[in-house]
């Protein structure tokens, strides 16, 4: 027993040392610059979601937080760049449903494990998609366009920012959930989709919701109704697909991960920063003007998350039988 009490002892202050050690770590983070990854271009939401955040945390923090837009391979090039940095806190990413789930569905080959390789800090913001159609198309409700639909199936267009993207699954969860065939035409941006409907090419999409309201005093677009779980408390007035007798919800949301092995302590001190700064109400305001909502949050609901994206998702891929590669 006396040869044993000093082992005990040497293990006992071994763990005390590397726990006050690890909680220093995260204490004293950041000491120098962090860099922020984008998986998309200058001007896309992540983008506008990263140089916020990126902004206040610097004057909060007193160190630079530098952004750099990655985009390439539907997100999966900014992302993976976020999997291979090295897992110390000074590397991190704004990512979305696309890269850190939808491509597992889609893709034969990710390069990066989105389950193993990430530690998902904290979900950031959500923004409504909302179901829009052009105003000659002479509906006002969506049970009016489900009926027209069944009438001429086949016949009607409707425009996505991209093949795969959360705007292409909702408009084929939409026509899955009715019993009915849109033809699907993809561009690659929302201006684009948007210049599409205005135009009339396309008669309809399920684009982010700051795509279409600008639009709406033209009078040439209507919104039938929003994809989120609950009314958007940003557009109080529009049903939701649910309420509209179609169950589809597909809203666009960012997220804040970090390489797979950061620290618990950083990660948790990065999440409590990152709600601070987000709930703030000058931050609220801003990302109001994106018809954006913080949604800040623990890892396991991030988690929680994506599994729900993936559980929702994966029986219209199939359905709809879309691969990219």
């Amino acid at each position: 027993m006396k040869h044993l009490l000093p082992a005990f002892l040497v293990v006992c202050s071994a763990f005390f040392v590397a726990t006050l050690g690890t909680q220093a770590v995260g204490q004293e983070w950041p000491t120098r610059p962090v860099k922020l990854y984008v998986p998309f271009g200058p001007g896309s939401t992540p983008d506008m979601v990263a140089r916020v955040i990126a902004d206040r945390l610097a004057q909060k923090l007193g160190q630079p937080f530098v952004v750099e837009d990655k985009p390439g391979a539907s997100g999966n090039l900014g992302t993976d760049a976020v999997a291979k940095a090295e897992p110390d806190g000074y590397t991190l990413g704004i990512s979305i449903a696309g890269p850190l789930a939808i491509n597992a569905l889609l893709f034969g080959k990710l390069p990066y494990d989105p389950a193993k390789d990430f530690a998902y800090v904290t979900m950031v913001a959500t923004q409504p998609s909302a179901l829009a159609v052009n105003a000659r198309l002479g509906v006002n409700t969506v049970a009016e366009l489900v009926d027209l639909l069944k009438r001429n199936p086949g016949k009607y267009n409707f425009g996505s920012i991209g093949n795969g993207s959360v705007s292409h699954l909702a408009m084929e969860a939409i026509a899955l959930k009715s019993g009915t065939q849109i033809v699907h035409v993809p561009y690659t941006s929302s201006p684009q989709a948007m210049t599409a409907l205005l135009r009339g090419d396309v008669e309809m999409a399920c684009l982010p919701a700051i795509a279409v309201t600008p639009q709406l005093s033209s009078g040439a677009v209507r919104i039938l109704a929003v994809s989120t779980a609950a009314r958007s408390a940003l557009l109080p007035g529009i049903p939701t697909l649910r309420e509209s007798g179609i169950d589809v919800e597909a809203d666009a949301w960012n997220g804040l991960i970090a390489p797979a092995g950061t620290p618990d302590a950083i990660v948790a001190k990065i999440a409590r920063e990152v709600a601070e700064v987000i709930t703030a109400p000058e931050v609220r305001d801003k990302l109001a003007t994106q018809l954006m909502e913080p949604i800040p949050g623990t890892p396991a609901a991030f988690r929680a998350r994506i599994d729900a994206d993936l559980a929702r998702w994966t029986p219209v891929i199939r359905a709809a039988n879309i691969r990219i590669n």
